[in-house]
């Protein structure tokens, strides 16, 4: 039970820190500016661990390094605390393959719950900031569906078949991520 407890708080905890570094670099590469509250969220929690290794990391293009380094590193220090205090002996040469894999899980996670947000905020037509920048963050994931499959009854079905998607990649990665320590 504590094994249970220990991994499911660094889950948490990782998860949040990673997943604002991932919605940085997200929100940037969408070109989402980040004067709004999801914005200040996203700089409050990641401030701290970016910006000091923006001073030696520059980005590549619109892509953000040193907020993936950041994404990596944090997945990184979630196995190895797990790997210390419950599977320290072996196995340890997998920890760099078990955080890239983490990482894509928080990042397939993330986008779930973009969606669920958007579909229940596009059900109440609610109109905030917040709403704005979920729907410009949900769009590109959208619509390559959308050019696919039309509107049923007016009802547009596209975030429905992405969060298929996105579970069925995500039972996949699951696959990937562990299959190798079996």
């Amino acid at each position: 039970m504590l094994h249970q407890i220990v991994t499911f708080l660094l889950d948490v905890v990782a998860g949040l820190l990673c997943g604002m570094c991932l919605l940085r670099i997200y929100m940037q590469w969408q070109r989402i500016p980040f004067s709004n509250p999801v914005g200040r969220l996203v700089f409050a929690l990641s401030d701290w661990l970016v910006l000091p290794l923006r001073r030696a990391i520059a980005p590549v293009g619109r892509l953000d390094l040193a907020s993936l380094l950041a994404a990596l590193a944090v997945e990184l220090v979630q196995y190895l605390l797990l790997w210390l205090l419950f599977g320290a002996g072996t196995g340890w040469q997998w920890l760099p393959w078990l955080a890239v894999f983490g990482m894509v899980r928080v990042a397939l996670t993330g986008m779930a719950g973009l969606l669920i947000a958007y579909a229940v905020l596009s059900w109440v037509q609610a109109h905030s900031p917040v709403s704005d920048v979920i729907a410009r963050l949900s769009e590109p994931l959208l619509r390559p569906v959308r050019r696919v499959l039309p509107l049923v009854g007016g009802v547009d079905l596209s975030p429905l078949v992405v969060l298929v998607l996105v579970q069925v990649a995500l039972m996949a990665l699951g696959h990937l991520q562990f299959g190798p320590l079996r």
